[in-house]
């Protein structure tokens, strides 16, 4: 395992939590992305350590598209804070509003953390790879990000120091007064539907549905238009 240099120590930690020999060691080279490039890299040589690893889940080889959970029980939070700090970004936008985000080329891991981050957030994001290189950008904002990230960055959590701090500094963002609040659509279901159509009245039946009378008027519509199914006992 390679990253920058500057994040030796959480290598170190790897170590010493891991039951095998291994080896961190740093060096200096020219990639194809700088002139100069100084990394930290954590080497773990071990038979037994590599088969365990295949066992519990991580494919040989390339793994961009392949990654996924493990098959065995597993602590999730900590699972996806390591996909976040190795392939995600934890801070704020140019606009200054905070976020947590996922790239990932990875069917299983993109549709893992929409499942995990639905149930922190309340937040619903589609798992859907963009046209121009097949990925996944998988984004939460505002306060569904600031939900996600003290979630998976806890306080003695083991992650990168910078993403920590990034994390962290996001508990103490507002909503600016005036910023509008993203209205979130709600489903209409066949009982509602029964309720509606029973009631024939958008003003009566927003009082007992505890919706709008424009969102009754226009159900009514669809329902007597064709424009939505009927209730199937209607």
């Amino acid at each position: 395992m390679e990253i920058n240099a500057q994040d030796i120590d959480l290598l170190r930690e790897f170590r010493k939590l891991t039951p095998y020999y291994s080896s961190v060691t740093e060096r200096t080279r020219s990639t194809n992305f700088a002139q100069t490039s100084h990394t930290a890299v954590w080497t773990v040589c071990s038979l037994e350590a590599r088969t365990r690893l295949n066992e519990l889940g991580l494919p040989y080889g390339h793994k961009s598209t392949a990654i996924s959970p493990p098959c065995v029980e597993f602590s999730r939070r900590d699972y996806l804070r390591g996909l976040i700090d190795a392939d995600g970004s934890v801070g704020y936008t140019s606009r200054g509003l905070p976020f947590v985000s996922l790239t990932t080329a990875s069917t299983a891991a993109g549709a893992y953390l929409c499942d995990y981050a639905k149930e922190v957030t309340g937040v619903q994001r589609a798992v859907t790879r963009n046209t121009r290189d097949g990925i996944y950008n998988i984004l939460y904002t505002m306060e569904a990000g600031q939900r996600l990230a003290a979630d998976l960055y806890y306080p003695g959590s083991l992650s990168l120091a910078r993403k920590q701090v990034a994390a962290d500094s996001l508990a103490v963002w507002g909503r600016p007064p005036g910023m509008r609040v993203a209205h979130t659509r709600r489903r209409w279901n066949e009982t509602e539907d029964r309720i509606l159509l029973k009631i024939n009245s958008p003003t009566a039946a927003a009082e007992r549905l505890g919706r709008t009378v424009q969102s009754c008027s226009l159900r009514l519509w669809r329902l007597r238009s064709g424009q939505a199914p009927t209730p199937s006992d209607q």
